[in-house]
């Protein structure tokens, strides 16, 4: 008799153990995908960080393109060159600026899959990273454009200046396409990590539940 209540009692702890641990790990996990992103809210905030790195592109067109008129105006030789690039360098910058924009906000996120909306983000990051290295290229050949002006009977300032406007151009596209990158990429990371989580305290609540 006593045995057989000892085993009872053995019986109702295991089952009190296993329904505390259960609730325990269904209370965290709840606690974890509440605070997990959805898809759409990373696809939005993906989407916004891409619209600011737009605004900033388009305003420092705009700043260079004004510059860029008044400086022609009024400069010489290859400093009246250096600002001429500006303009032309930076009417091209806002065109790419004012279409992202236009596509971005026009684009709604709702009608993508999840899978769609990863595709996307990826797609950005890696357009960020190719423009990054184009820009090391530019650098490249401003600095070679200005060194070839040194030893130039044709149009010195035009080479000097030419160089000058695209050193500077492509240094900041480098910093604003690196910027860019690196929170798109942490932002997926984050993301991701969450997500793994969520669906790891899943599968344990359904492990216990079976």
């Amino acid at each position: 008799m006593k045995l057989r209540n000892s085993r009872q009692l053995q019986r109702i702890r295991s089952m009190i153990f296993k329904r505390t641990v259960l609730l325990s790990l269904v209370l965290l996990a709840g606690y974890e995908l509440w605070g997990q992103q959805s898809h759409q809210d990373f696809y939005l905030q993906s989407q916004h960080n891409i619209n600011t790195g737009m605004y900033v592109l388009g305003s420092w067109a705009i700043l260079n393109m004004a510059t860029g008129v008044y400086g022609m105006s009024t400069q010489q030789g290859s400093s009246k060159y250096f600002y001429q690039m500006n303009l032309f360098w930076n009417t091209v910058n806002l065109g790419i600026a004012g279409f992202a924009l236009f596509h971005n906000l026009s684009n709604d996120g709702g009608l993508l899959s999840n899978r769609q909306i990863l595709e996307e983000h990826f797609r950005s990051e890696k357009l960020f990273l190719i423009n990054a290295g184009l820009d090391v290229l530019y650098i490249a050949g401003g600095a070679f454009m200005v060194h070839k002006s040194k030893n130039s009977t044709k149009r010195p300032d035009l080479l000097k200046g030419y160089g000058n406007s695209i050193i500077m151009q492509g240094g900041f596209l480098l910093v604003f396409d690196a910027v860019l990158y690196f929170i798109q990429h942490a932002h997926s990371n984050r993301f991701l990590e969450n997500l793994h989580v969520g669906f790891t305290l899943e599968s344990i609540q359904l492990t216990l539940n079976f």
